[in-house]
C-alpha cells in the first residue's frame, strides 16, 4: 500500500450523525496514498467508523487538541481539515489535491444549507447571510477556518500546532502569516454546513465566539478600552448591517423580517457578554 501523502484530519466530538454523513461523502473520494483519520474528543459514545477511516481518541477537550492529535497521528506532509459536521462535494479531494500547492495554506468555500424544512427560523436565516464567509476572513482578516483548510507538515513543524482556549484558527494562521507562511482562498474547493436552526444553537456558538476572542485580548488596560468600546458598537452593527439582511435574495420577505429579529438579538446578547468579559465576570 502507498505510504499517504495526505491525510483528511476530522475532529469530532458527540455528532455522529452528522459525522456519517460527512464519511459517507469522502468514501469514493479516498484513493492510495491518502488516509483519513476521524479523532474523537471522547464522545460519551465512541462513533462507528467504517474502513478505510481509522479512529483515534483525544481525551482533551476541543478541537485544537484534535486537530493537532491527527497531525502526531500520521506520517503524511499535507494535511486536509475538515470538521464532521462539514459536507464536502464529490470532488473536494480532487479539488484539495490540486489546490493545497497553490499557497502554504489554502481556505475554501464553506456554504451554509438547511436540515429543516422551510421556511428557515430566524438563526437559520441569520446563518444564511452572516455565516462562514471565508473569502473575507482570508482576504480581509487574514485567517482561514479550519473546517475547510489545507496545509503541509512545515508549518507544524515551525509554529507547532494549535492552542486550545482561544480562538484557534485566528490565532494559528496569524502565527504562520507572521513566520512567512502564504494563505490563499480557493472557492473551488467546497464544503456544506448545517445552519443553526435554533437560539440555544446559534447562542453557543457565539458565546464560544465571544470568549475566544477573549482569549486574544492582551492585558494591558487598552486593550480592555478597545474590547469595551466594540462591546458598545454592537448596536451601531445592528444599523450597519439591516441592508444585508433587506437585500438577501436567498430569504423570503418572511425570513428577513426573522434574521433581523435574530440580529438584534444576537448583537445585544453579544454586547453583555462582552461588557461583562471586560469587568472580569464570567458569561
Amino acid at each position: 500500500m502507498t505510504p499517504p501523502a495526505v491525510a483528511i484530519i476530522i475532529p469530532h466530538y458527540n455528532d455522529a450523525i452528522r459525522l456519517a454523513r460527512c464519511l459517507e461523502a469522502l468514501a469514493p473520494q479516498l484513493r492510495d496514498g491518502i488516509e483519513a483519520i476521524v479523532v474523537d474528543n471522547n464522545s460519551h459514545e465512541p462513533p462507528e467508523v467504517p474502513a478505510p477511516f481509522r479512529l483515534v481518541i483525544e481525551t482533551r477537550k476541543g478541537a485544537a487538541h484534535a486537530r493537532n492529535r491527527g497531525v502526531a497521528e500520521t506520517t503524511a506532509d499535507r494535511f486536509f481539515f475538515i470538521d464532521s459536521d462539514c459536507l464536502p462535494d464529490p470532488d473536494w479531494v480532487e479539488v484539495g489535491l490540486k489546490v493545497c500547492t497553490n499557497a502554504d495554506l489554502v481556505g475554501g468555500k464553506v456554504s451554509v444549507f438547511d436540515e429543516t424544512a422551510p421556511p428557515r427560523s430566524g438563526p437559520e436565516a441569520f446563518e444564511t447571510v452572516f455565516a462562514f464567509d471565508f473569502k473575507r476572513y482570508i482576504e480581509k482578516q487574514g485567517f482561514s477556518g479550519s473546517g475547510n483548510l489545507l496545509t503541509h507538515r512545515a508549518v507544524f513543524d515551525a509554529i507547532g500546532g494549535f492552542h486550545a482556549g482561544l480562538s484557534e484558527d485566528y490565532d494559528w494562521c496569524q502565527r504562520a502569516r507572521a513566520a512567512g507562511f502564504t494563505l490563499v482562498y480557493a472557492p473551488e474547493l467546497r464544503v456544506g454546513h448545517p445552519s443553526r436552526s435554533d437560539w440555544p444553537a446559534l447562542r453557543t456558538k457565539w458565546r464560544r465566539v465571544t470568549l475566544e476572542s477573549f482569549g486574544l485580548l492582551g492585558s494591558g488596560w487598552r486593550d480592555r478600552l478597545r474590547w469595551t468600546l466594540r462591546a458598545l458598537a454592537m448596536p451601531l452593527s445592528i444599523l450597519l448591517h439591516m441592508p444585508r439582511v433587506l437585500r438577501a435574495d436567498a430569504l423570503t420577505p418572511q425570513e428577513r423580517w426573522r434574521a433581523l429579529g435574530t440580529l438584534v438579538r444576537q448583537r445585544i446578547t453579544r454586547m453583555g457578554w462582552m461588557l461583562r468579559l471586560a469587568i472580569g465576570r464570567e458569561i
